[in-house]
């Protein structure tokens, strides 16, 4: 219920605290005195957008702030899901600033204004006289039947396997898709990953190879460049070893002369030992060398098959063609595997949708005992609020696609006279005749579950006298399930509340301002009466207005 609803700089008004008793509200309230605005600012905090036109001061920003309590609501896991802090007291809060920036909070945290109204929604239903809408929306009509049908947990597990059904299908229909595109390049990539798989690829085989053939191809003189270098060493009588050793043995016969003598002589040995073993290397290097045509056409073969391998899939080593290998058999295996979740999708669907045809008869059956409840308890209501010949027709459709409420279509057909046969409501009722039949509907509603606080805005109009009193009897009746608010004209409905409030516009400072505040019992007496009979009630309005407010 709403318990607080603080205004700050709204329209009209510039400041107003309103503590909201927890039965039925009245606001009453002179022509033009403001009664809606406190509606206006109310929407603020249930998500509506603003404007800082209609600021009481330009210069300061606008604050509305609503305080609810929340116990036996049912709303702490919608709060949750929201990321936003549960309390038993609430408070919903939105700022507007002078530049238009606007900030919603709950409980201190801010939250984006699509989280307010979803929350403010649930905490506030208004209903106007102009709002044929909610009436005439096949949504509404379904869940009036399934309150009346009383059968949630069953609604609600219907939509949480509905929901897993769809995902599932969307599921399968990617993968169908991803599958049928995969099956159109399969052969193609087939043949690319059968021709990669031949090639028989190995990391650093390609630089081997090319290293070789450049070796095969300049075999002959590498062999001449060797046969020199062996020569020069040691295959002539002017070569290095000879003459090197000369020198070793010219040292040697002056070592004993000085200690620096022998020293060197060690590392003219040790040269001398390098330089033959450099000598033999080279020896056997050129022995090793063969022209070799036959291995130069095996290689050039090879590296021609790697090179247009590398063309083909435009890349320039080995290794890329190997990963290339590597996802050409991931996407060859996931085509396979693609196969079987299909398959497991397709079972897995059939039983979602066998469950829920079951679930969604089950659904069928109870709206159409909910139904004739329906139609019954509503005519009743329309009887005691001046529409004895009025009546209501739900048609139930079933149909054969399940949807996310089973498979039943819903419609609410309407008549107010007699022979005229039941239509849809927008077509066929009027102002006053959608009023008091949105009141028979919240009626009977209010007594299978928890609504909102509910708001009335001048339902009223367009009736007067005997059926003003049984619709204020009526609205009565709602505060036994819920909070009423309801801005009203008609004494017979003001009379109904438990607490009254009335609305007035304040001059100060040549400034006109919008005011509220509740009544005491003899200042209701007083707004009762004038209600009744104008300015400055006489004693038979006053006494008509205490008998109004003794007749609960």
């Amino acid at each position: 219920m709403l318990q607080k609803l603080s205004i700050r700089n709204y329209a009209l008004i510039d400041s107003v605290d309103l503590e909201l008793d927890k039965g039925l509200n009245i606001i009453t309230g002179e022509t033009g005195a403001g009664k809606s605005i406190m509606l206006g600012a109310l929407s603020l905090i249930l998500g509506q957008r603003a404007e800082t036109k209609y600021f009481y001061n330009q210069e300061k920003k606008c604050v509305i702030e609503g305080q609810f309590k929340l116990s036996g609501t049912g709303l702490q896991s919608f709060f949750e899901e929201s990321d936003v802090d549960f309390h038993e007291e609430s408070i919903l809060r939105r700022e507007i600033s002078i530049d238009g920036k606007s900030r919603a909070f709950i409980n201190d945290t801010p939250v984006t204004l699509s989280v307010m109204k979803q929350i403010g929604e649930k905490l506030i239903d208004i209903h106007s006289q102009h709002a044929t809408a909610e009436v005439n929306d096949p949504g509404f009509q379904l869940s009036v039947v399934d309150t009346l049908a009383d059968h949630l947990p069953l609604l609600t597990e219907y939509r949480q396997k509905f929901k897993l059904y769809k995902k599932n299908l969307q599921h399968l229909l990617n993968i169908q898709s991803s599958a049928d595109e995969a099956r159109s390049r399969q052969d193609y990539e087939q043949f690319l990953f059968n021709e990669l798989e031949n090639a028989n690829l190995k990391e650093g085989e390609q630089a081997q190879l090319e290293i070789e053939l450049e070796a095969l191809n300049n075999s002959e003189s590498i062999k001449r460049g060797l046969l020199n270098a062996y020569n020069l060493i040691d295959g002539e009588e002017t070569a290095v070893l000879p003459i090197l050793k000369e020198v070793v043995s010219q040292i040697q016969t002056i070592e004993k002369f000085n200690p620096l003598y022998n020293s060197l002589n060690e590392r003219l040995r040790s040269a001398l030992i390098e330089i033959k073993d450099i000598a033999q290397e080279a020896s056997g290097l050129e022995e090793d060398i063969v022209f070799n045509p036959t291995r130069i056409e095996d290689i050039n073969l090879r590296l021609d098959t790697i090179y247009t391998l590398q063309q083909k899939h435009r890349v320039a080593s080995i290794e890329e063609l190997i990963v290339i290998q590597s996802e050409l058999s991931d996407n060859l295996s996931t085509l396979l595997n693609s196969d079987e979740e299909i398959e497991r999708l397709i079972k897995e669907i059939d039983l979602l949708r066998t469950g829920l045809e079951t679930i969604a008869d089950k659904l069928s059956k109870n709206r159409s005992k909910a139904i004739t409840v329906a139609e019954n308890q509503v005519g009743q209501i329309l009887v005691r609020v001046g529409m004895p010949n009025a009546k209501i027709k739900i048609e139930q459709t079933v149909v054969t696609n399940l949807n996310k409420d089973g498979k039943d279509m819903i419609s609410l057909l309407f008549s107010a006279n007699t022979g005229q046969p039941p239509a849809p409501v927008s077509k066929v009722a009027s102002g006053g005749e959608l009023s008091r039949l949105m009141l028979a509907i919240k009626s009977i509603i209010s007594k299978h579950t928890s609504l909102p606080t509910l708001i009335f805005d001048e339902i009223d109009t367009g009736i007067s006298g005997e059926t003003a009193l049984r619709v204020g009897d009526v609205i009565g009746e709602l505060e036994h399930n819920m909070q009423v608010i309801c801005i009203t004209h008609l004494p017979q409905i003001a009379a109904k509340g438990t607490a009254h409030y009335f609305v007035y516009k304040d001059e100060q400072k040549n400034r006109t301002t919008t005011a509220i505040r509740r009544l005491s019992q003899t200042e209701r007496i007083a707004a009762i009466a004038e209600m009744l009979s104008g300015k400055n009630p006489g004693e038979s309005a006053l006494k008509n207005a205490e008998d109004l407010l003794s007749y609960k």
